[in-house]
């Protein structure tokens, strides 16, 4: 680990598909943090042009929506969970420059 670190990658793909991003190992994108439990191993993102309406249709619907606060630079972020309990990614993609 410590031959590919001094590398200083920003984007490695591992056999697999499995991907590490970041600017350093430290502080990498841990995506089993994001995606959840081990036997969770996927989580399905669907783009939305308007997060707040989508959001706020859901929740009418009786779901829960958690919207992340953060902006990214790639644009805004929520999750909702199906009946499974299997986490749904929402993305408003930023608009263009």
């Amino acid at each position: 680990m410590k031959l590919m670190a001094d590398l200083h990658p920003a984007f490695i793909r591992l056999p697999g598909g499995n991907y590490v991003e970041g600017r350093s190992f430290a502080d990498r994108f841990n995506w089993k943090q994001m995606i959840g439990p081990p036997e969770q191993t996927w989580m399905i993102n669907f783009r939305v042009d308007d997060l707040d309406a989508m959001a706020e249709q859901l929740r009418r619907a009786g779901e829960s929506v958690d919207i992340d606060p953060q902006r990214y630079p790639n644009g805004r972020f929520a999750e909702v969970s199906d009946p499974e309990g299997n986490r749904i990614q929402l993305w408003q993609p930023m608009a263009p420059a």
